[in-house]
């Protein structure tokens, strides 16, 4: 990351509405009424603004911007009819009077906490502009999470995000890592950003996978989600008291082994559910940067090789500093999962039990498992082979430390601990380091361990440091 000339708010508001070319709106629903305010506080505004609006009633709103078919006005899909609206409108009244402005229209719609604090505060933001008179727009949009405990906080910080969204948009589109950071600019630990998407003719150049990366790399959230397109999405518009499982992995590359964890895993979990929630319970694979970095460092292609991989299986993906499943668990809460799966493997299960057992030799074992085994949540363990290679490790013969047998059997006889079924016996000797290391090495017969899609795409993009096996003739 470059370094780059970091502003106060005021700052930056100041130097857009000094920037002659730069005009917009500013349309604000619910409790994000602070972004305009700050370019008015700072002056020079008239050469920035053409129009602010807050449409906090949802009657008014509705007359506006239409009627939301889900019924929840912070949505995404209401962001994207805002700036729609908005942008078309601005477009339309004002290209042939200012043909050499650069337009942008803002538009959010906030939750802050509310009198009862039920609702921890959380909204969509949006900008759609140009960086260029007379060029096609780009759009900016993106999912906070406010973490401030009063309303009045949470509104500033929402102000102080709004400016540094506007600031980004014109000062940092150039640099991903520059624009990303640049956001938490004056509101770091007050805020959660776990969606950012950049589209449009300036940003074809952008795989908006990385933002996920980046923002999680650089502290913006804990968790970010894509769709096997490389659509970056948020858990609250496909997720919500919709049931999953979660499979953590490496996926470097994703094998056989890899496709019969999913699919079986998957069975079995579906099959215990209630029937009327089969259809709508999901999978996604998790890649953390614990499993993505090398020698400390996260190599941007390799993460992209990863997940175009798990995309051409169809695999939704998430992105995540969760070193432990707890983590992951508290920011999955938000959305009311009614019944959450865990995949893991017995070898990382014995792992992380043994790890438990060593850090709470103080009494507090069943205390660190309770965080991990709650009603609603199942973990799946799937086999392996021991290292001789002939017998196959179970929850019956795991290997953990004698102190923890009884805690074992507590898991498995309340089902909150489940071997993984139907599995096929014959692949497991397939070990993706070792498949990863013959890629790398140039060794033949890599290919039977993955599917064919996987291999052209680990031929194609020459990921793992594939090459072509005429590349490995030696000369004689």
């Amino acid at each position: 990351m470059s370094e780059r000339r970091v502003l106060d708010t005021d700052q930056k508001a100041l130097e857009i509405n000094l920037d002659e070319q730069i005009y917009g709106t500013f349309a604000e629903i619910g409790a994000g009424q602070e972004v305009a305010r700050i370019f008015f506080k700072v002056g020079a505004a008239a050469g920035t603004i053409a129009k602010t609006m807050s449409a906090y009633d949802k009657t008014f709103s509705d007359k506006i911007y239409g009627k939301e078919e889900s019924g929840r006005y912070v949505c995404e899909s209401r962001i994207y009819t805002m700036l729609d609206h908005e942008y078309g409108l601005l477009h339309d009244r004002l290209s042939s009077e200012r043909p050499g402005s650069k337009f942008f229209a803002f538009a959010d719609t906030i939750a802050a906490l509310n009198y009862q604090r039920t609702i921890p505060g959380n909204g969509w933001m949006g900008i759609r502009f140009q960086l260029h008179p007379d060029h096609e727009p780009n759009d900016f949009v993106l999912h906070v999470r406010m973490l401030d405990n009063d309303t009045q906080l949470q509104q500033s910080a929402i102000g102080i995000l709004g400016v540094n969204m506007l600031y980004a948009c014109y000062h940092h589109q150039k640099d991903p890592s520059d624009f990303i950071c640049s956001l938490m600019d004056g509101i770091e630990d007050r805020v959660k950003v776990d969606l950012i998407r950049l589209t449009g003719p300036e940003f074809e150049y952008l795989d908006n996978r990385l933002l996920c990366l980046y923002m999680v790399k650089h502290g913006l959230t804990d968790v970010a989600m894509f769709d096997s397109q490389g659509q970056n999405i948020h858990g609250s518009e496909f997720l919500y008291r919709n049931p999953l499982m979660v499979v953590r992995g490496n996926f470097r590359p994703p094998t056989l082994v890899t496709n019969d964890v999913f699919r079986t895993a998957f069975s079995q979990f579906k099959a215990d559910l209630p029937e009327d929630e089969r259809a709508e319970a999901q999978i996604m694979a998790e890649l953390t940067l614990e499993y993505l970095a090398r020698d400390g460092e996260i190599n941007d292609a390799d993460f992209l090789g990863r997940a175009e991989m798990l995309g051409a299986g169809g695999r939704k993906v998430i992105v995540s500093n969760c070193s432990n499943h707890v983590s992951l668990i508290d920011y999955l809460a938000a959305f009311k999962i009614p019944h959450l799966g865990l995949v893991i493997g017995v070898r990382e299960l014995a792992d992380l039990i043994t790890e438990k057992y060593e850090q709470h030799k103080d009494g507090e074992l069943l205390v660190a498992f309770g965080q991990l085994f709650t009603s609603n949540i199942t973990v799946f363990a799937y086999p392996a082979l021991s290292n001789n290679m002939k017998d196959i490790i179970t929850l019956a013969n795991l290997p953990i430390p004698a102190g923890t047998s009884f805690l074992l059997r507590f898991l498995v006889e309340n089902e909150l601990l489940v071997d993984v079924n139907e599995y096929h016996e014959q692949i497991l000797d397939i070990i993706p380091g070792n498949v990863y290391h013959m890629i790398r090495d140039g060794e033949e017969g890599w290919e039977k361990f993955v599917t064919p899609k996987i291999e052209a795409i680990i031929k194609s993009k020459k990921l793992f440091g594939y090459t072509p096996a005429e590349s490995n003739i030696k000369a004689t």
